[in-house]
């Protein structure tokens, strides 16, 4: 039995499938399924039910899978001890991002911890902000970028990189383009686009709208700020975006940062405590690439608050 088959075992009973597993541990899916059916013989018991679209887990197969991921914490664990003492790091990052991030520094602070811990395997994986939440919750991923509408993440600890107020940005001539200030109830007058659920910048409105007993009519959401933005200049829909995510667009939408929505929208990055050597090494790198030689991140950095 083999450390990378429970590996596999484990990727393929949390991704409820082979083909995605094979993504995660970055190998084929007939070198996933070679392995488990490996597996499967020397323990003389299957443990999926390949017969559905999904791999569901046999009656063995459950009794299997805590006492897999012990082993491969256990694993895992020694790897860190070791590494500790000696004074290398070793193992895997797992690194989340909101979808289309665009933020250089993160970028920089995996390239200079790359440098500094060649031993380190860097994985990289993209989501919305609430489904990274989780995989960072459930162990998935070691750290992730985020837009949140809470400083901390329940359960986690967090860096706040950003933190912006929201704005109504529409184009000239826009009703709303005319007002001194802007209110929710201005802004609910109209249709709006915005980012979808899960991302940070929706949360924060959802949030403001129900604490006031609000409805919003959202018309249109799309992933990304500048799609958001688009299609606002497009006179579709009232944007709701960033401070910077709007600063960007500024020679086509008019912004007015929404008065009475007072939570801000943060960019942070979150991870589990207590954490280990990898994490611990490459939050001094992020801390480093977002403050820059001169101090606060510059507007690049701020784009994206999903």
């Amino acid at each position: 039995m083999e450390l990378r088959q429970l590996e596999y075992f484990v990727a393929v009973a949390e991704e409820g499938g082979f083909t995605r597993a094979a993504q995660r541990v970055h190998i084929s899916q007939s070198g996933v399924s070679a392995q488990i059916r490996h597996l499967e013989r020397e323990l003389g018991a299957e443990l999926f039910d390949r017969s559905a679209r999904t791999a569901t887990l046999t009656v063995a197969g459950k009794a299997a899978l805590e006492h897999a991921r012990a082993a491969l914490a256990a694993a895992g664990a020694l790897a860190q001890a070791v590494g500790e003492v000696t004074g290398l790091i070793r193992g895997r990052l797992t690194v989340g991002m909101v979808v289309g991030c665009t933020i250089t520094p993160l970028f920089d602070a995996l390239a200079a911890f790359h440098r500094a811990h060649p031993g380190v395997e860097i994985a990289l994986t993209e989501g919305d902000s609430d489904r990274l939440v989780d995989a960072v919750r459930a162990g998935t991923a070691d750290l992730a970028l985020v837009g949140t509408a809470a400083a901390t993440p329940e359960g986690l600890e967090a860096l706040t990189i950003v933190s912006e107020r929201l704005v109504a940005a529409a184009p000239p001539g826009h009703p709303l383009a005319a007002l001194d200030r802007v209110t929710l109830p201005d802004l609910l007058d109209h249709p709006l686009v915005c980012m979808p659920r899960g991302t940070g910048l929706r949360a924060v409105l959802d949030q403001a709208c129900e604490a006031r007993g609000l409805r919003p009519t959202v018309a249109l959401e799309a992933g990304a700020a500048d799609a958001v933005a688009d299609l606002a200049a497009r006179g579709l829909a009232v944007a709701v975006l960033s401070e910077s995510m709007a600063s960007l667009h500024r020679d086509r939408l008019t912004a007015s940062v929404i008065e009475d929505v007072e939570t801000p929208a943060l960019l942070a990055l979150v991870w589990r405590s207590p954490s280990g050597p990898a994490v611990r090494a490459f939050l001094g790198h992020a801390r480093r690439a977002f403050a820059g030689p001169g101090g606060p991140p510059a507007s690049p950095v701020t784009a994206v608050v999903e």
